[in-house]
């Protein structure tokens, strides 16, 4: 297998993630659920864990660098929790895909998430989420997210502030969820209508754009002061607004004229629902498309999986009497359908027939 080479510009049009059975399986496949190390402690007490994946391992995240993600690596992540008046241990597992990460890598990510569910007695409910198109759950666990370039190559380094590698921080949103994420150190990176820090080490720049929020401002200054923090004291910082300075500030000094290309979000063009059935009825796996428009619970048979997608989101529901090879393709095929569309990149939620709800899909099937 080739080993993990790092993309430049990932293309999710040829990824496939139909590798149970694959190169893949076969190397992570090695050590069974039960005697995977990283498990023996997941999911024992209400709370967040996460954990990367380097080569082929799982390898645990630290936890001051939660709501921290590199864009070339692939990552699990286990909320656990109890509702009201209720002492069961209940469970939501992501694995989160960087747009730079390798099919080696977030494939693992993928079957060693199944491995967790398996682990946890088919208790949670699955989710895959992809780099700046995340679900509002996953993104409702981070008081922040910040999106860093690299991969497990790279790491996490403490280095002095004189040693800092320069970095340039977009920071985005409203007073829901503010995304904090690297981008090119160049000037096309900038827009007026978001915030951005220009990291230098000793020297930390807050530039607001003339069309900035406050939300965006206030993150921005409360990250600028964690850095200030890590580094005792010894940098300085300046704030400085759009419109208040000239084109000679040492800000524009210290980024490069080099034209980005812009990562526009997709919008679908047909926003109809669909449903679609995968079953072995027949002897042989089928998959084929069941219903478009309004949707309903009636559409829904208990001996085969569905594929419910909103164009905004994917739901992968499994029937009470659905077969072991229809549950286990399940995700599969759903990453597989979603390679195929205009909308490969929404993210991905797995529900059980009878068990908890989910307020997404509730409100998608009353749409």
């Amino acid at each position: 297998m080739a080993g993990l080479h790092k993309a430049k510009n990932y293309d999710w049009k040829d990824s496939n993630l139909a590798l149970f059975g694959s190169d893949v399986e076969k190397q992570v496949k090695k050590e069974a659920a039960e005697t995977e190390p990283a498990w023996k402690k997941a999911g024992k007490a209400p709370g967040l864990q996460i954990w990367r994946i380097v080569k082929f391992k799982v390898t645990e995240w630290p936890k001051d660098q939660y709501g921290k993600f590199y864009n070339g690596d692939s990552y699990i992540i286990l909320n656990t929790y109890k509702e009201k008046n209720s002492e069961q241990l209940l469970y939501d597992v992501h694995f989160w895909i960087g747009k730079e990460s390798t099919q080696d890598e977030y494939g693992t990510a993928a079957y060693k998430t199944v491995e967790l569910d398996t682990y946890l007695n088919d208790v949670p409910i699955q989710h895959r989420e992809v780099q700046d198109h995340e679900s509002d759950l996953f993104l409702s666990y981070f008081k922040k997210i910040t999106i860093l370039k690299g991969g497990a190559d790279s790491g996490f380094h403490h280095v002095k502030p004189e040693e800092y590698t320069p970095r340039l921080f977009h920071f985005s949103g409203d007073r829901n969820q503010v995304a904090v994420k690297e981008v090119a150190r160049s000037k096309t990176s900038l827009n007026s209508g978001d915030v951005f820090i220009l990291d230098l080490g000793l020297q930390i720049f807050q530039w607001n754009g003339r069309g900035s929020n406050k939300d965006e401002r206030m993150k921005a200054m409360q990250y600028l002061l964690e850095l200030k923090n890590e580094r005792s004291g010894k940098a300085q910082s300046e704030t400085l607004d759009e419109d208040s300075i000239n084109a000679a500030h040492d800000f524009y000094k210290n980024l490069s004229d080099e034209v980005q290309e812009e990562n526009n979000k997709y919008e679908a063009a047909d926003k109809i629902n669909e449903l679609y059935r995968l079953s072995d009825a027949t002897g042989s796996m089928t998959f084929r498309l069941e219903k478009k428009g309004k949707i309903t619970k009636k559409d829904f048979d208990s001996k085969d999986v569905f594929l419910f997608d909103t164009k905004t989101a994917l739901f992968v529901w499994i029937g009470l009497d659905t077969s072991k090879d229809e549950k286990r393709n399940a995700m599969a095929y759903a990453h597989q359908y979603l390679m195929r569309s205009d909308h490969p990149l929404v993210p991905v939620s797995c529900l059980q027939e009878g068990g908890r709800s989910f307020s997404q899909f509730e409100t998608a099937l009353a749409a």
